[in-house]
């Protein structure tokens, strides 16, 4: 049996602003699908009768997006692993290994891991089982199988794999080198020759034997990722691995670590399109773009503009004779960049990093555990927030030293508790929360809960709340405690 392992980590900084790290690409709809690139990877593994349930590697700051979206497609995940710190993918699929040694899968003792980054573009479904199906026949014959792409320009952002002898029986050769992101000149040499691949980094091998070379290669992760699956804890439908046994692993990949090393290293490449999405370049790429090469997303018109990506996500864009553009509109940003040069974004996010600009990291819209808030105005002594909660969620029993709040319920049916009143709210009802008033809010509607939150007061910052009980497992203090303070 295989067990997908689904690493949700990155921050996707190259597709600035539309992902940051407080919601990077992995989660965002793209292309006009419906869906994440999260849970288009995860749907690609759950209806082939030899995948297990997938299990996700994701980041504490990520773990009530990763549980939402696979909610939102009607997905059981084998387990949600919160790794307690980034340390690369050699340690993250160390994790999973540990844990699949350990609890997974008392039936399937040795599964075949298939490793599969979260913010792959990959359209052809069919292609990909294909090129599983086969890597799998060499994972079966202790390969560790990487997933390479036919190369189809001289692109300087991947590393490359050099093909050696053939794997009898299949379509995988035996890897004969793997060479580090090229220059350019040595990457136009590289994409026309058939025996070079691009390193995709997805990977399949079994369970022990990936556990086997690492322990040869690097065995202080060995050590600490048993320690640190050994003494992990459950919280909800995650699991904590010790951040302290975590914290010796080397930061190393799975290239590095492993792959580079191994006598035993296998590439088989897929025969359909793919893309890492990596920067807007890469979006317009695999966009379906009109007769003057121009794709658009949102609210957009276009006049005598050519080659240009434009996304509009709250207002209209509008473009009058620009030529190779990106311009990317979010509720408080706006980028306008050249198309290819994309790429170097980072500088731009570094630059606001050093500023303090939230822009860096955070979007208006701000996810929770129970859903999600945006701040819509703001002024001296008031905020004015849109809130939606989502279906059978609840925000914690908490109360605020500092502020006061009108609630206006514009959707849906929430249930308050304040001070000793329990009440319904439904639409265009509202009420007040007093500074210092323990309050509560619950949806208990069949439609995802919407209102609108005035603040007022000396100080409206989000750090001013004292929660009492919380269902999503955030801090709490304890009462007599809180009085006594």
């Amino acid at each position: 049996m295989i067990l997908p392992v689904i690493l949700a980590g990155g921050s996707g900084e190259r597709l600035w602003p539309l992902s940051r790290s407080s919601y990077p690409k992995q989660f965002l709809n793209l292309l006009g699908s419906e869906h994440s690139l999260f849970q288009a990877t995860v749907m690609r593994v759950i209806r082939q009768a030899e995948f297990l349930d997938p299990l996700i590697i994701c980041h504490e700051d990520y773990r009530f997006i990763v549980a939402e979206q696979l909610r939102q497609i009607d997905v059981q995940a084998s387990g949600i692993i919160l790794e307690p710190s980034a340390r690369n993918t050699a340690p993250a699929i160390a994790l999973a290994a540990q844990w699949a040694k350990l609890y997974a899968l008392n039936k399937h003792a040795d599964p075949l891991l298939l490793v599969l980054p979260a913010d792959h573009f990959i359209p052809n479904a069919n292609a990909f089982y294909q090129t599983v199906r086969e890597a799998s026949f060499a994972a079966e014959q202790d390969f560790l199988v990487t997933f390479g792409v036919k190369p189809s320009k001289a692109e300087t952002g991947y590393g490359y794999i050099q093909h050696g002898a053939e794997i009898a029986g299949t379509t995988g050769y035996k890897v004969q080198k793997f060479i580090e992101k090229p220059d350019a000149t040595t990457a136009q040499v590289l994409c026309k020759d058939p025996n070079y691949s691009w390193n995709s980094g997805m990977f399949m091998f079994k369970t022990n034997i990936y556990m086997q070379e690492l322990n040869s290669y690097q065995p202080a992760i060995m050590l600490a990722t048993n320690d640190a699956i050994q003494h992990c804890s459950n919280d909800l439908d995650f699991i904590r691995p010790s951040a302290t046994c975590y914290a010796n692993c080397p930061a190393i990949s799975i290239d590095y670590a492993v792959m580079e090393h191994t006598q035993h290293a296998a590439v088989f490449n897929f025969a359909s399109n793919w893309s890492d999405i990596g920067n807007w370049q890469a979006v317009w790429e695999q966009a379906n773009k009109d007769a003057l090469g121009n794709y658009s997303a949102g609210d957009v018109i276009q006049q005598r503009s050519t080659n240009c990506l434009v996304e509009a996500r709250h207002r209209l864009v509008a473009t009058l004779d620009v030529h190779d553009l990106a311009i990317v509109e979010t509720a408080d940003v706006v980028l306008i960049a050249k198309r290819d040069q994309s790429q170097d974004l980072k500088q731009i996010v570094s630059s606001l990093k050093q500023h303090n600009h939230p822009a860096a990291t955070e979007h208006r819209q701000v996810m929770r555990p129970w859903g999600w808030y945006d701040v819509i105005a703001k002024g001296a002594r008031f905020q004015v927030k849109h809130i939606s909660v989502a279906i059978a969620k609840s925000l914690s029993l908490q109360l605020h030293k500092h502020r006061s709040e009108h609630w206006v319920i514009v959707k849906g049916k929430a249930k308050v508790l304040r001070g000793s009143e329990i009440f319904i709210l439904e639409e265009n009802e509202s009420t007040f929360i007093p500074k210092g008033t323990k309050h509560q809010l619950i949806n208990v509607g069949e439609c995802a809960l919407e209102l609108i939150e005035v603040q007022s007061g000396a100080y409206l910052g989000e750090d001013d709340i004292v929660r009492f009980a919380d269902e999503h497992g955030r801090n709490t203090v304890n009462e007599a405690d809180h009085v006594a303070n």
